[in-house]
C-alpha cells in the first residue's frame, strides 16, 4: 500500500464500529465496557480529545490515533501539553508512513490549540513502541515502574 491508498481523517460516528475493532487490538486487556466509556467520553471532551483514523481507498480502517490536551504532563515544562494517548497501525499496514502521517496530524492539531509541547508514554519493554517515537523524534525523559501490593 502506498500513501496515494489511505486518507487520514478525524472519526467519524459512521467510523465507531472500525474505531472500537482496532481499539481492542490495541488496548486487549480493556473490557467492550470501557472501551465504550472512553470512546463515549471522548466523543463528550472533543475540545480536548481528538480521534485520528487511517483509511483505504476501500473504505477500511486500517489504524487510528487517540490524543488529548493534558494540564500535566511529567517532564514537560508547559501547563497545556498535547499528548498521544495511544496509536495503533494494523500490522500489514505498517512501515508505510501511515503511524508518521496520524501523528503528525495530531501534532498540528495540538499547535491548533495552543501546545508547544507534544508528550507520549510507552510501557517498559515495548520496543516497538518506543522506537516508533525515537524515529519521530520523540525522547525518552524518564522511565517507571508501578508497584502494588494486596492489603488483605
Amino acid at each position: 500500500m502506498t500513501e496515494q491508498n489511505y486518507r487520514i481523517h478525524e472519526v467519524t460516528a459512521n467510523d465507531a464500529a472500525e474505531w472500537f475493532r482496532l481499539r481492542k487490538l490495541l488496548w486487549d486487556e480493556s473490557s467492550d465496557d470501557e472501551h465504550r466509556t472512553e470512546m463515549l467520553d471522548i466523543y463528550e471532551h472533543h475540545e480536548t480529545q481528538l480521534v485520528l483514523v487511517a483509511e483505504t481507498d476501500g473504505k477500511n480502517l486500517v489504524g487510528f490515533l487517540e490524543a488529548s490536551i493534558r494540564p500535566f504532563v511529567e517532564d514537560c515544562h508547559t501547563d497545556h501539553v498535547g499528548y498521544l494517548e495511544g496509536w495503533f497501525v494494523e500490522e500489514k499496514y505498517r512501515k508505510q508512513g501511515i503511524g508518521r502521517k496520524l501523528v503528525a496530524a495530531a501534532e498540528n492539531w495540538a499547535r491548533r490549540k495552543g501546545c508547544t509541547e507534544m508528550a507520549s508514554d510507552s510501557e517498559i519493554g515495548n520496543d516497538t513502541s518506543l522506537r516508533a517515537h525515537q524515529n519521530l523524534g520523540y525522547q525518552e525523559t524518564s522511565r517507571l515502574v508501578h508497584l502494588r501490593k494486596d492489603l488483605t
